[in-house]
């Protein structure tokens, strides 16, 4: 499977419910809650408008969505389903993102997550992100996100 662009028309509530199903195990673990509880299928709709979202299947089985910043590439809502993981769908994603922010001009790839998910962190260290800030919540006197961030090697 390979990734497609999320265009209008598009079920975005689809994306929503796979959003929703793996994001699921967080509640009660992250402080504050997560954005997610927040999103709706026309708030995805509009992001994809403004910037882009992408997923593999369909119905999806993975997403990401991706944000042009100033010097980098913001991924945010990375995700893939629990019955299609290990089978190389994040990866895809991830070279995705840094094709579409060398695309950009961008030569970095930057995310959040929070602080409370160790495997998130591993799995970016893993992937060759470095850890660049640590950040509080409006409201919290304690770091509550971790931002990480990867330089890209220019294409030859």
């Amino acid at each position: 499977m390979t990734p497609h662009q999320c265009l209008a028309p598009y079920d975005w509530a689809s994306i929503l419910g796979l959003l929703r199903a793996e994001f699921a195990y967080m509640d009660g673990l992250i402080d504050p809650p997560s954005s997610l509880h927040r999103l709706t299928a026309e708030g995805i709709a509009d992001h994809a408008r403004k910037a882009e979202v992408w997923a593999i299947g369909t119905p999806p089985v993975a997403c990401i969505f991706l944000t042009p910043r100033a010097d980098a590439l913001y991924i945010g809502k990375l995700t893939v389903a629990a019955s299609h993981r290990r089978q190389g769908l994040a990866t895809q994603l991830m070279a995705l993102a840094a094709d579409r922010a060398r695309a950009l001009g961008l030569a970095a790839l930057e995310l959040e997550t929070r602080v409370e998910l160790a495997d998130n962190h591993a799995t970016y260290l893993a992937m060759g992100f470095t850890e660049t800030a640590r950040t509080a919540h409006p409201g919290f006197d304690r770091p509550t996100s971790v931002t990480y961030r990867k330089r890209l090697a220019p294409l030859p």
